[in-house]
């Protein structure tokens, strides 16, 4: 077996490689909101990268440029859909999300700092959990799944009115533990080609493997409008699927270890703006 792996590692790291650097270009969303593709690595990072860099630079011109204009994302049509939810009622109480928080735009600021430490759940909390917990303990209405259709567009929504805004997740305090779990898992080597996050997305972005553009697996731009799949993808679906194409066993989308690895993810973005919706292969 061990003949196999190595065997397949050559495969998909030495005759599939081929340099492709990040583009050299800048994001100005709708021709006023500048977006940070790339800064200097949060200082939790110095022994691994000196600069960070979203996903939007190893992207091609035509799938760039659909991100810099709304009219032209098709991740905006489920922030649309989003948008009249919002307004909503919904549930036993006869609320909607706008009876406490007004309008949507209220939200800007909101997005750049989850996952967070809840003091009340007494645990680390995803903007999809809290999504929920306002759904069930105050509109008195059912749970959405996780990364399904109402609950990733209400996050797109959510993202698209703190684009510009700096990612600033905390990792320090009672976060901690679940960060250093999910870094446990980011360097955990996994399945049949015993790969793990980092040996794609830090020490191989800036390649090109098969047909694809591997970058620093940032997640600043997340949920994700994919043209493979032609829809919104949340962060935690493409875990999965990064998982699973190790071909190891994956966790569910709304697991301790999938929020533990959102949290340490979001935290190597530090300092990138949001982007979400954003647009990727």
């Amino acid at each position: 077996m061990k003949k196999l792996t190595g065997a397949i590692l050559a495969t998909v790291f030495t005759t599939t490689l081929a340099s492709a650097e990040p583009v050299d270009d800048t994001l100005i969303l709708n021709e006023e909101t500048p977006i940070v593709t790339r800064t200097a690595a949060p200082a939790h990072l110095s022994d691994a990268l000196d600069e960070v860099l979203s996903g939007w630079l190893f992207r091609g011109t035509e799938t760039r440029a659909m991100q810099s204009d709304d009219f032209d994302n098709p991740g905006m049509i489920f922030v649309e859909q989003a948008m009249e939810a919002w307004e909503t009622a919904d549930g036993t109480a006869g609320k909607s999300c706008s009876s406490c928080h007004n309008e949507i735009e209220s939200m800007a600021g909101v997005k750049p700092t989850y996952p967070k430490w809840d003091e009340n759940a007494g645990s680390v909390q995803t903007l999809q959990m809290q999504m929920n917990e306002c759904r069930t303990e105050r509109m008195g209405a059912e749970a959405w799944g996780y990364d399904k259709g109402p609950a990733i567009n209400m996050e797109a929504a959510l993202s698209s009115v703190s684009r510009g805004m700096p990612v600033n997740v905390a990792i320090d305090g009672p976060a901690q533990s679940a960060w250093e779990q999910g870094k446990e898992l980011y360097y955990t080597r996994t399945g049949q080609l015993e790969l793990s996050c980092a040996n794609c997305h830090e020490d191989n972005y800036g390649n090109m493997i098969r047909a694809d553009h591997l970058s620093q697996g940032q997640i600043n731009g997340f949920p994700v409008y994919r043209l493979k799949n032609t829809k919104l993808n949340g962060a935690h679906s493409r875990f999965k699927g990064c998982i699973r194409d190790t071909r190891a066993e994956t966790y569910a989308p709304g697991s301790d270890e999938f929020i533990a690895l959102e949290l340490y993810v979001a935290s190597r973005g530090n300092g990138l703006s949001v982007e979400g919706p954003s647009i990727r292969n």
